[in-house]
């Protein structure tokens, strides 16, 4: 499988096992693509269109990418994506929630696991 025919994960989370079936790759440099992710202060729209722009250099060699983060962000990450011809997708998943009794303790313990279905394509308004 070539790097075009895969999905290069843009997100600060790893991918998992699902999404990894599902084509879903680590980039070479998580931690650069989490540091672009991360706003340490309120950032300005230049700042965030440049932040953008990094993300979507960083996804070049690919046609798609799961993207996922601050939400001021990921309209001008779908834009410049798309600009660039990387169809940008976003992970659908259902929480479960499962509850497990200690037998000794009678100490209920509920976690959450995320199951991943699927992708939904980012829609830019305006965008072809």
């Amino acid at each position: 499988m070539t790097n075009k025919m895969k999905i290069i994960n843009l997100t600060q989370h790893m991918a998992t096992p699902e999404q990894v079936a599902a084509g879903v790759v680590e980039p070479d440099d998580k931690s650069a693509v989490r540091e672009v992710l991360t706003f340490g202060a309120l950032p300005n729209a230049g700042e965030i269109t440049r932040q953008a722009n990094i993300l979507t250099a960083m996804a070049a060699k690919y046609s798609q990418a799961m993207i996922g983060g601050a939400p001021y962000l990921m309209g001008p990450l779908e834009a410049a994506l798309k600009a660039s011809g990387i169809i940008p997708l976003y992970a659908f998943s259902v929480r479960e929630s499962v509850e497990v009794t200690d037998p000794e303790t009678g100490v209920v313990t509920k976690t959450q696991k995320f199951r991943h279905l699927g992708f939904i394509i980012g829609q830019v308004p305006g965008a072809k």
